[in-house]
């Protein structure tokens, strides 16, 4: 357990300062190496950065884009999407689209963003954490299950399968 509290702690440090460096929008863009939409298309690296996505890809998804402020991750992009539009229609909440321009805003207004910023982040986190816990504990589980049913107690096969679950 103490090894995930450290990957924790390490994944909050690093995806907090990663993430701080996106406020800026030649920041963002130069995350879009690799984008599979340019040229003659809505969802272009510069539009993408300007509506506030940096590029996440994963294995599977290689279209991947979260906003680097309320952390709301979209996917399966297609070449006429706007990605502001995307952004206000599954995102309208987000501190990003109602902020003033970077340069513009004063420093209490920026420490107010970055708190809710941050609490977003600590949020996403935080359900990391948790999902990972209930993976790691169902898989004891199921090895304890498998263990047990197969040692010998007073002679007999012990029979466990209907142990509580851990993901209530």
């Amino acid at each position: 357990m103490a090894c995930c509290v450290y990957q924790f702690i390490s994944s909050m440090s690093e995806c907090f300062l990663f993430y701080r460096k996106m406020y800026l929008y030649k920041n963002r863009l130069e995350t879009f190496t690799d984008w599979p939409f340019t040229g003659n298309c809505n969802c272009t690296p510069e539009n993408m950065a300007k509506a506030g996505f940096i590029y996440r890809p994963s294995e599977n998804e290689p279209d991947v884009a979260m906003c680097f402020f309320c952390l709301k991750e979209l996917e399966g992009w297609e070449p006429q999407d706007d990605p502001l539009q995307e952004h206000l229609k599954r995102g309208a909440n987000c501190g990003f689209l109602t902020m003033k321009k970077y340069e513009e805003l004063t420093v209490e207004e920026f420490y107010k963003l970055e708190l809710h910023r941050v609490q977003l982040l600590i949020q996403k986190k935080k359900e990391e954490m948790r999902d990972l816990i209930r993976e790691k504990s169902e898989a004891k589980k199921q090895e304890l299950i498998q263990f047990f049913n197969t040692v010998s107690l007073k002679g007999q096969k012990s029979k466990l399968t209907n142990l509580p679950r851990t993901d209530g």
